[in-house]
C-alpha cells in the first residue's frame, strides 16, 4: 500500500514536472515572438524592410546602417569579448537615433526584451543620423 503512494506520488511530480518544462517553453516561445515584432517595428520605424530582422548576420548588417556604423563593423562584433564592446557602441548611436538617452541605453544593455518593445511599440521616431554642423545638415560618412 505505501510503495503504491510513492509510485503515484512520484507520478504526479513527473507531471508537474512536464507541465512546466511545457510552459517554460511557451514563455521562451512567447519572447521570442515579441522580439521579433519588435525588432520588424523598429526596422520599419527606420525606413529599412522588417524582414531584414528576421534574417540572421543580415539584420546585424542592417541594425549597424541604422546606427549609422560602417557594416565592416559586423566582423568586429563576431570577435569574441572584443565584439560586445563594438555591440555596445553600435547600441548607443541605434538608441541615439531614435531619441532616447542615457537610462534607455542601460535599460537596452540590461533588459533588451522589455526595452526594444517598448522603442517599437512606442511613440519613438526614428530622428535619422547625428548631426554635428547646423540643423539640417548630416554628418558625412
Amino acid at each position: 500500500m505505501q510503495d503504491q503512494q510513492i509510485d503515484q506520488a512520484a507520478n504526479h511530480g513527473g507531471v508537474l514536472f512536464l507541465l512546466l518544462i511545457i510552459l517554460g517553453y511557451i514563455a521562451i516561445l512567447a519572447i521570442v515572438i515579441l522580439w521579433c515584432v519588435s525588432v520588424w517595428k523598429v526596422f520599419k520605424k527606420a525606413g529599412k524592410p522588417g524582414w531584414a530582422s528576421l534574417i540572421p548576420c543580415h539584420n546585424t548588417v542592417v541594425f549597424l546602417e541604422i546606427a549609422g556604423k560602417p557594416g565592416w563593423w559586423f566582423f568586429l562584433i563576431i570577435i569574441p569579448f572584443v565584439g560586445i564592446i563594438f555591440a555596445i557602441l553600435a547600441l548607443v548611436d541605434f538608441v541615439e537615433r531614435f531619441g532616447k538617452g542615457g537610462g534607455y541605453i542601460i535599460g537596452m544593455i540590461f533588459l533588451p526584451f522589455i526595452f526594444m518593445p517598448m522603442l517599437a511599440l512606442g511613440d519613438a521616431q526614428y530622428l535619422g543620423p547625428k548631426t554635428d554642423g547646423p540643423p539640417g545638415q548630416p554628418t558625412l560618412p
